[in-house]
């Protein structure tokens, strides 16, 4: 039987065929065909574009994709034979990736090509990944010679270990949890959908009543809705201990991963001569250096803490006024919010939602895209790794094919919890050809029930958009170099600038108007339930500012150090940055860095202040949509302005990794960026 993850580069993957069984032959056949490839390149008397950079990207591209196939899945459908054979190979697979870093060989011939004659003429974003390759190949310990060298690869392998670990830790943890409850009385309050999928999963498992569980669409709403304080406390313990020495599963505590990853970390950088961990991330950032990164995420909290106060005081007199909550908890703040929003702005999350069907807010989404960047989605037959699972070709206006997309919307056992997109393959032209990029789109909302289309609560219509700016980043590339691709080549700290940029428009009238449909009536969302929806906007902004630099800050500071820290210095550290920034301060119990996979498993590490420095670009970005929009005889604002889509398409999205971003945004925007735009936007420039 053939192997589907052998499948072609330049044919789309059988998904629905890869079984376990296929993983170890595949990359096993892949790693040997790229290791006498890549020794070959090594080894050649000849330093040209062609006969090394070209020659590597084919030596690796099959082995590259077909390991991105086996580590989406086993994100997406983890079993436990695809979890063993995935973990047979993590180790292979990363001495693999840390002998090309540390290939001396094929580092001087990197550094012959950029000296030779042939440099200058080539193409500005070959030069450019030539200087990414030469600065990469140092980050990954090339220089590095006798016990240092063999130290740095077992860290390499070691790390990858810990990460996968503490990924696993999580998944299990959430899986695992479940909490029956059989009197009814119990979930008053819980929106009905909500209740009705407890009562599957309880009828599934052969019991009776309803099963909770700490997924989002179920954990959410019971915080939101729940009128059971005991209720809420519970799932709030339990989700606020997952994987920790805190819950009642010793051998899920990521504590001992946590203290492993940073002193790996430490060591790696000084290793390579970095006096932290963050000081060595930073080498490929638009931040330069922590101390900058620590002033900026400072200078927001500055202007922040006071709106994040108000927001709470508010909440607090709320809660004991209207609600007969004397002492608020923890458990309590969703609650006491959602309560707090319903009475000043007279509607609940849940009446919002009826008018988001999924099926409505996907046309929606593919018509901004189209507005804005003239592409279009076209559904396929290809085949998927889950049957609730979508496939759609990217179209510009000719018809012609520029990417695959791949959405993967619910939430499930065997799928890590959050949303995120991957490239399977970038978009690459080669002497062969053109290969296209294949994305997928992933999160973890409720799934449709009987006959109803699944809803999206608004916040889930803002992850769908953040989630398709990242997409299309991929997917309307134009760059021909997969070493300077999006995902590959743009700074971590401004990857998340097409992504916030999208959220925008989920604001907008026209938009929400295109979004929306009533899951019994069919009928947009009202304009004065919009007006509720707009007006609410930056409802408790202050407080969730301050969360989000929260997470940054701690992340910074455990990375900022010249050697690991145990747990308890790690939540020292904490309990310091919520005394500095935090408004509320969780129970003594709470293990938050437990689960904090973003830092721990998904490559931010020392990188967390990307989403607020990200934030900075995109606001202002979107200024420039506010600044051309068109206004209609009622007065409607039309920020679906397809000139300036299109600079935005050229400047940003196209142009991917193939000049560093401030570039980019210069080109785009005329001038440096400017905080003010973010600062209105979060409804802070006024108070």
């Amino acid at each position: 039987m053939s192997n589907p993850l052998l499948t072609p580069i330049d044919q789309l993957v059988a998904y629905a065929d890869i079984k376990a069984e296929h993983v170890a032959p595949a990359i096993e056949q892949l790693l040997d065909q790229a290791k006498v490839a890549v020794d070959q390149i090594a080894h050649q008397p000849h330093s040209t574009w062609d006969s090394v950079v070209a020659a590597l990207d084919d030596a690796t591209e099959e082995l590259w994709r077909s390991w991105t196939i086996v580590g989406h899945l086993n994100s997406v459908i983890n079993t436990p034979e695809l979890r063993d054979a995935y973990n047979d190979c993590l180790p292979k697979v990363t001495e693999f990736s840390t002998w090309v870093g540390l290939n001396e060989a094929l580092y001087r011939h990197y550094k012959a090509l950029v000296a030779s004659p042939e440099y200058e003429t080539l193409k500005p974003v070959q030069q450019r990944v030539l200087n990414l390759a030469l600065r990469d190949f140092r980050l990954s310990g090339v220089e590095l010679q006798g016990n240092d060298r063999e130290r740095y690869a077992e860290l390499s392998e070691q790390q990858a270990a810990a990460s996968q670990r503490f990924s696993e830790n999580v998944l299990d943890s959430i899986d695992s949890w479940t909490l029956l409850v059989e009197d009814h009385g119990t979930l008053k309050g819980i929106p009905e959908d909500v209740q009705n999928a407890a009562r599957d999963a309880a009828e599934a498992a052969g019991k009776k009543g309803w099963l909770l569980n700490l997924k989002m669409p179920c954990y959410l709403p019971v915080m939101q809705y729940a009128e059971s304080s005991e209720l809420r406390a519970q799932l709030y313990k339990a989700y606020a201990t997952v994987a920790s020495d805190q819950a009642d599963k010793p051998k899920l505590d990521n504590s001992a991963s946590i203290e492993e990853l940073l002193s790996l970390r430490a060591e790696e950088a000084q290793l390579l001569g970095f006096a932290s961990y963050a000081h060595m991330r930073l080498e490929t950032r638009m931040a330069d250096s922590p101390e900058q990164v620590l002033a900026f995420l400072r200078t927001l909290a500055s202007k922040a803490i006071s709106f994040a106060q108000a927001d709470l005081t508010q909440l607090r007199e709320f809660a004991q006024k209207q609600l007969g909550i004397a002492d608020l908890q923890p458990w309590d703040m969703a609650f006491a919010a959602e309560r707090l929003r319903q009475e000043r702005y007279a509607y609940s999350e849940d009446e919002v939602k009826q008018y988001f069907t999924e099926p409505q807010v996907l046309n929606g989404l593919f018509h901004v895209v189209n507005r804005l960047f003239n592409v279009s989605f076209e559904a396929t037959t290809a085949s998927v790794w889950h049957p609730s699972v979508t496939a759609y070709d990217v179209k510009d206006p000719t018809g012609k094919t520029l990417g695959h997309l791949y959405i993967d919307l619910y939430a499930r056992t065997g799928k890590q919890g959050g949303a995120w997109v991957n490239g399977e393959r970038s978009r690459r032209l080669s002497a062969d050809g053109l290969i296209l990029p294949v994305v997928y789109l992933v999160c973890n909302f409720s799934a449709p029930q009987a006959d109803n289309p699944a809803l999206l609560t608004h916040d889930d219509v803002i992850t769908l958009f953040h989630e398709s700016g990242h997409a299309l980043h991929a997917l309307l590339s134009t760059v021909d170099e997969p070493s300077a691709s999006a995902f590959s080549a743009v700074e971590w700290d401004a990857i998340e600038l097409p992504s916030q940029f999208m959220e925008n428009f989920c604001w907008e009238w026209p938009v929400v108007q295109q979004l929306s449909s009533h899951v019994v009536s069919a009928e947009p969302l009202p304009y004065a339930l919009y007006e509720k929806l707009l007006a609410a906007k930056n409802f408790q902004s202050g407080m969730q500012m301050v969360r989000q630099l929260e997470f940054s800050l701690f992340d910074m500071l455990i990375h900022d150090q010249p050697q690991g820290l145990n747990i308890s210095e790690v939540l020292k550290i904490l309990d310091t940055v919520r005394k500095e920034v935090a408004v509320i301060t969780p129970p003594e119990w709470h293990r938050f860095p437990h689960a904090f996979s973003h830092l721990f498993a998904g490559g931010y590490g020392a990188g967390y202040y990307s989403y607020k420095w990200a934030e900075v670009l995109s606001s202002d970005a979107y200024e420039a949509f506010e600044e051309d929009a068109l206004t209609s005889d009622d007065g409607t604002r039309d920020t679906l302005v397809s000139a300036t889509g299109k600079r935005f398409l050229d400047e940003v999205l196209a142009i991917g990794g193939e000049r560093p971003a401030a570039e980019s945004f210069l080109a785009f925007r005329g001038r440096e960026p400017s905080i003010d735009a973010l600062l209105r936007h979060s409804g802070m420039h006024i108070r």
